[in-house]
């Protein structure tokens, strides 16, 4: 199965954000396994949104955020619970909207060319399971609008993926 990453940047955001989710569900709703929807979900986010350096995800392992699927430079392995954008996301159980990465108390910098990011955290029951991160070489790329498109993003992860598997330990 192939898909075409074409969506119209200049459309309002929310029109972008419509389409994108309507791609992420297909995408998510024809694999259940967590991380080849991940995957296949970090490249779609990688290749659509616009002035963005890097999408993917942190998986909770024993403790600590571990890397998972995603697209862009390489990047930090393993993050504390409570440090640096990620780490404060599952600490807080929140979504974490920094217009500048720089001014953030602990950041860890994977990529010296971010200046802002967002990270939602991705639950099941309750508890933080993965989080989603979205760097940009911009300041302030971000708005709430890409935050209320991000969480229906979240949701379908939520919705079609066995998130329960994350839960198992690791081989």
């Amino acid at each position: 199965m192939m898909f075409a990453f074409e969506i119209d940047k200049d459309q309002p955001v929310a029109d972008f954000y419509h389409e994108l989710n309507l791609m992420a569900d297909g995408l998510l709703s024809s694999e259940a396994n967590p991380v080849a929807g991940m995957a296949n979900l970090a490249s779609l986010l990688f290749h659509t949104l616009p002035d963005i350096n890097w999408a993917g995800f942190y998986i909770m392992r024993d403790g600590e955020l571990v890397l998972g699927p995603f697209h862009g430079l390489p990047a930090c392995t393993r993050i504390p619970v409570g440090k640096g954008v990620c780490g404060t996301a599952v600490a807080e159980k929140k979504v974490m909207l920094v217009e500048d990465v720089d001014a953030f108390p602990g950041h860890i910098a994977c990529d010296s060319a971010s200046r802002s990011e967002i990270v939602l955290p991705i639950s099941i029951n309750g508890q933080v399971v993965a989080v989603l991160d979205i760097d940009s070489p911009e300041p302030a790329r971000f708005t709430s609008d890409d935050q209320k498109g991000l969480e229906v993003t979240v949701e379908h992860v939520q919705k079609h993926l066995r998130l329960s598997e994350l839960l198992a330990p690791a081989a």
